[in-house]
């Protein structure tokens, strides 16, 4: 049961973002602080959909790409908050890395929906 659980919210993330957003909401009733715990708890969701939805597309794995695009951007987060502020804060750093990464993977999660639906209508339609 818990692995059918793990596989539903990898497989479709935007269920963990809301089951995440309703229950953040009903314990502190408030909004905007729901919809940060949200992105956060699936972010990692996210990221690992966007994996296997490359990975059913295109039948490759991308996942070593991925990561050197997450370190890259990490990188990028630290030296701009770095020259920004003049010290580097790991926590702020690390919670805007986080939610930029959301925004990311949240789009790409779409993104490819969309393509990978593209696809098989397409090759569906070529069978006819």
């Amino acid at each position: 049961m818990l692995s059918f659980l793990f596989t539903l919210l990898i497989t479709v993330p935007i269920l963990c973002y809301f089951i995440v957003f309703v229950i953040s909401k009903w314990l502190t009733k408030n909004q905007r602080k729901s919809i940060h715990h949200a992105s956060d708890y699936s972010t990692l969701f996210f990221i690992f959909s966007v994996h296997f939805l490359i990975l059913t597309i295109w039948g490759k794995s991308l996942f070593w790409i991925m990561v050197l695009l997450l370190l890259f951007i990490a990188a990028i987060f630290a030296v701009v908050h770095w020259k920004v502020k003049g010290e580097i804060i790991f926590t702020k750093v690390f919670k805007g890395f986080w939610r930029f990464n959301f925004l990311m993977f949240f789009i790409a999660y779409i993104a490819l929906t969309f393509i990978g639906l593209l696809i098989r209508v397409t090759e569906y339609a070529e069978l006819l």
